[in-house]
């Protein structure tokens, strides 16, 4: 079948990383995960920098560049305030991603007057809010998301005809962008031409639904679904939960019940609907504009995320997070409006996840020897541990900025992404790859003797009073012959704080057992601060 789709609004707000992390519009602004750019100003494109640059060609293209974390959280609380405005309209938008949302067209357009009279009162409700945002209209949601970059209304039908000249990677499905280009498919009009069953046969599921959006389709074919059993999953809380942590982690499970449920019933779900209720809520939906009226606090905040087999149960307890964020925010701003009607401090009674636009489950190709399973299985037994013990009960290593090893290293709660504010700065002295292998969580301490026994000293200017012949370890009884060594190389950081300056000389040394050392002298004592294998 390849019904067109329904009629579809898409709000899009530009560079909305870089919004919500309040970064100066007429500054050349970006916002990096991992050292990447995945959001820039507008400033900042006009001097070149586009996404998915390192943050180190990009601060070369422009000096100026202000460099920011990603704050996702940050993103969905800024979003808010527009969705508010699309929940006038509707209960049934759904959020794509923050700065991204959409709308089902034809029930507004029915009973505001037509589709002319919804986009221009929702662009100028958005106006009042002072965020600048595209509002687009087409067949589908991909083609209306792609219309609001330009503030353009698609005609009914003609969907394919306006996707025709956008690039490949418009799609976001990067493992086709290389091979068709190489085939010389580099616009959606071009892909639209190909034989759909070449395009099945030569790149699988992922070419078929990129075949379909290109000529103007859903990424997948409506599909009758025989009446089954609820698939709706949910936990209740009692006593009434007052921690977003528990509640959030609390998702986490949820989530992987949900995911069993679908695999086991062979569907896929197209968008997830998170329903929260407060403790005086009742059974029902609302819209962000409540169930208690225009003026009263939401009991049940109900949000539609757009899914597709593509969300992880990590992924969806982080939105479940923003969503609860969001909530929580209005909720305070109606307590601070109405404080006799609309208390702050209601507590969580129950979450449910509800699969929403169910689709057949096409399957996945599962990899030789179950190899493709073992990062699910890790990630479900991660996530359980942390919902029975907390976000700290499994953590990953991380690279962060710094001088010393262990400053190097960060440790943070699986699902969270690590600090990336501190790859952008510069760091004088600090120690090159590779990186040590073991790395103590405090220096240890250490005695450093020339060939007459004497402890080597190091002087202020950095002179050394005798070659380093033996290191030994306290503690361990280990005496241990050096080998080789370099340095000394001066280390002083803070030095412009009273009171909090360390200074001290590191030293590289290599002993007969063939382990090398890295050594610090600080306030006349060696210290062991890594070990390399």
């Amino acid at each position: 079948m390849s019904a067109v789709p329904d009629r579809a609004l898409a709000v899009w707000c530009p560079d909305w990383p870089v919004v919500a992390v309040g970064a100066d519009p007429d500054t050349a602004a970006a916002v990096v995960v991992k050292n990447v750019v995945v959001a820039c100003s507008f400033a900042a494109r006009a001097e070149g920098v586009r996404r998915g640059q390192r943050v180190r060609d990009a601060q070369r293209l422009a000096p100026g560049l202000v460099v920011h974390a990603r704050d996702e959280a940050a993103e969905a609380r800024a979003f808010e305030p527009v969705l508010g405005v699309l929940a006038e309209y509707t209960p049934r938008f759904e959020v794509v991603r923050p700065g991204l949302a959409a709308l089902p067209m034809d029930a507004p357009a029915r009973y505001f007057g037509g589709e002319d009279l919804v986009v221009r009162g929702i662009r100028d409700r958005i106006g009042e809010l002072g965020v600048g945002a595209g509002v687009g209209v087409a067949d589908g949601v991909f083609a209306a998301a792609l219309a609001a970059r330009s503030d353009t209304r698609v005609v009914a039908g003609r969907t394919a005809e306006f996707l025709a000249a956008f690039p490949v990677p418009v799609l976001e499905l990067p493992e086709l962008d290389e091979p068709l280009a190489r085939l010389g498919v580099r616009t959606l009009g071009r892909l639209a031409e190909l034989p759909a069953d070449a395009v099945a046969g030569r790149f699988g599921a992922a070419g078929v639904a990129a075949h379909r959006l290109a000529r103007g389709l859903d990424a997948r074919p409506p599909a009758p679904l025989r009446q089954g059993p609820d698939l709706t999953v949910e936990t209740v809380f009692d006593p009434p939960a007052d921690g977003s942590e528990r509640i959030v982690f609390a998702a986490k499970a949820l989530a992987d019940e949900l995911h069993a449920v679908l695999a086991q019933s062979g569907v896929a779900c197209v968008r997830v609907a998170v329903e929260i209720h407060g403790t005086a809520g009742a059974a029902g939906v609302s819209g962000a504009a409540g169930a208690a009226g225009a003026a009263g606090a939401p009991e049940v905040s109900y949000r539609l995320w757009r899914h597709e087999g593509l969300l992880s149960s990590t992924a969806v307890a982080e939105r479940v997070r923003w969503q609860l964020s969001g909530w929580q925010i209005q909720l305070q701003r109606n307590s601070t409006e109405h404080p006799a009607d609309h208390p702050a401090d209601q507590g969580i009674t129950r979450l449910r996840l509800i699969p929403d636009h169910l689709t057949p489950a096409l399957g996945v190709q599962p990899g030789l020897w179950g190899a493709d399973e073992a990062p699910d299985r890790i990630a479900r037994a991660a996530e359980r541990l942390q919902a029975m013990y907390g976000p700290n009960a499994v953590t990953l290593p991380a690279d962060r900025g710094g001088r010393t090893p262990l400053d190097q290293g960060v440790r943070t709660p699986y699902g969270d992404l690590p600090p990336d504010r501190a790859e952008a700065a510069p760091w004088p002295a600090a120690l090159p790859a590779p990186a040590p292998a073991d790395v103590p969580r405090r220096p240890r301490p250490a005695v450093v003797t020339d060939r007459t026994g004497a402890p080597v000293a190091v002087s202020g200017r950095l002179l050394v009073s005798a070659p380093p012949a033996e290191l030994t370890v306290p503690g361990t009884g280990e005496r241990l012959r050096i080998l080789a060594w370099a340095g000394p190389w001066p280390l002083a950081e803070r030095w412009w704080e009273p009171g909090a300056a360390v200074r001290r000389a590191r030293f590289q040394a290599v002993t007969d057992d063939g382990r090398a050392w890295l050594l610090a002298v600080q306030d006349g004592a060696w210290l062991i601060e890594a070990v390399y294998d």
